[in-house]
């Protein structure tokens, strides 16, 4: 069955027949200009494996972070709620993929309306995960700004309770400009609102990190002349900060293609070398499964304590 693309934010990655004849006839749109394409087929599979692994990884990592009381703070809240938003990525694309993989089978017989509306659903949840993924990003970042520059306030400017309202906004907002971003995805504002927020928390949060690396070092010697005791806060603060970097480097490498397929659509989406690009979808597709793939990974990687308690999870379900 041939899936029909209905929101230019979020492509199918079903290869069918005539998707290579509509590249390659959209790609000669001009007699003069004829450019061959390269379809990129990515295995049903593979989509699945990935979306699985990544979804149990990040289920883990929600529940490691209920369990131990160690990590109920504001930093580890945030990532909590960044392993739900990679969740949002493996549900919606272990859920696409079976129902693909189920109507090729031709065991599963929907109608085009019933498809367009699962279309849908699946692209809010993943418009909401990239809004709420950049967000808590953001968020994260702010947290290590102030335990490095405002580390003897910190705990009285971020209270559990502005963490929790801070979470619950971010939550609601994502919700509302994802529903918003499907139902006028045809509008091409849309599309450029969700590259300029993009580009805002990117140019955001390099500032943050720009001060931060530069100026840490000075504010931990002021630091530690009076509060001998602040050198390992102050050095876990830095090491909170270079593990958020690293999250923040995946995220880039991972959607960053995806961000500029959008910024195409807008500025050249007849162009035949555009046209070319947006044919590698499905590579662009299986990159922001991998970073829901990746993340938990660095959490584990970068925090003694939560791969401790990740480790006893493990060995409590054998």
């Amino acid at each position: 069955m041939n899936f029909t693309t209905f929101n230019p934010l979020v492509m199918k990655h079903v290869p069918s027949e005539n998707n290579s004849d509509n590249v390659t006839s959209n790609a000669s749109y001009s007699n003069t200009t004829t450019l061959v394409c390269n379809t990129i087929i990515i295995p049903h599979e593979l989509f699945l494996t990935v979306g699985l692994l990544s979804l149990l990884e990040n289920i883990l990592v929600v529940l490691a972070i209920i369990k131990n009381r160690n990590l109920h703070s504001p930093m580890y809240y945030f990532i909590c709620c960044l392993a739900v938003s990679d969740m949002l990525v493996s549900v919606s694309n272990v859920v696409e993929t079976m129902f693909m993989l189920l109507i090729d089978q031709g065991v599963l017989v929907v109608t085009f309306n019933i498809i367009r509306n699962m279309d849908n659903i699946i692209d809010m949840m993943i418009c909401s995960s990239v809004v709420s993924s950049l967000s808590f990003l953001g968020a994260i970042t702010a947290d290590r700004y102030i335990t490095i520059f405002y580390a003897l306030r910190y705990h009285s400017i971020m209270t559990t309770q502005r963490a929790v309202a801070i979470i619950i906004a971010i939550w609601v907002a994502s919700t509302i400009s994802s529903t918003l971003f499907i139902t006028y995805y045809k509008n091409n504002a849309v599309i450029i609102c969700l590259i300029t927020f993009f580009l805002f928390m990117l140019i955001l949060m390099a500032a943050m990190y720009l001060h931060m690396f530069t100026l840490a070092h000075l504010h931990a010697k002021r630091i530690t002349a009076f509060y001998k005791n602040r050198r390992q806060n102050q050095a876990t603060s830095m090491k909170g900060a270079v593990t958020l970097l690293i999250l923040l480097g995946v995220f880039l490498i991972c959607w960053g293609p995806f961000f500029l397929h959008l910024t195409l659509i807008v500025t050249c989406p007849k162009n035949p070398h555009c046209l070319c690009f947006f044919n590698h979808f499905n590579l662009f597709l299986i990159l922001i499964i991998c970073n829901s793939f990746i993340d938990p990974i660095i959490y584990a990687f970068r925090s003694q304590e939560l791969r401790k308690t990740l480790k006893e999870l493990l060995l409590c379900s054998w």
